[in-house]
């Protein structure tokens, strides 16, 4: 049995589909280039965590976040999600560096 959708709803959801892919290749490039940090803070012998840094981006995020009509408190919880994973990448590459 098919469910016959809405042309509108079908658009809609395209475009959501559209986004959610945009995201996630952005979400790839955004690791790639902390991949990079992380190495560079593990040559350099920098802690995986900078709170000053994080605190400047939280901010930042916000402020983009209230412009942009999204709950800021939302892009909070986002990007500290992100910044949690980025962190775990980043101990697991200065720790690797101690045992290898």
């Amino acid at each position: 049995m098919s469910e016959t959708i809405p042309a509108e709803l079908a658009q809609a959801r395209g475009t959501i589909d559209n986004i959610d892919a945009a995201l996630i290749h952005l979400l790839a490039e955004r690791f790639k280039c902390t991949q990079r940090v992380g190495h560079i803070k593990a040559d350099l012998g920098l802690p995986a965590s900078d709170p000053n840094r994080e605190a400047e981006q939280i901010r930042r995020l916000r402020a983009l976040a209230e412009e942009a009509g999204l709950d800021p408190v939302f892009a909070e919880k986002f990007l500290s999600f992100i910044v949690q994973e980025v962190i775990r990448h980043h101990e697991a590459v200065a720790e690797s560096r101690h045992t290898s």
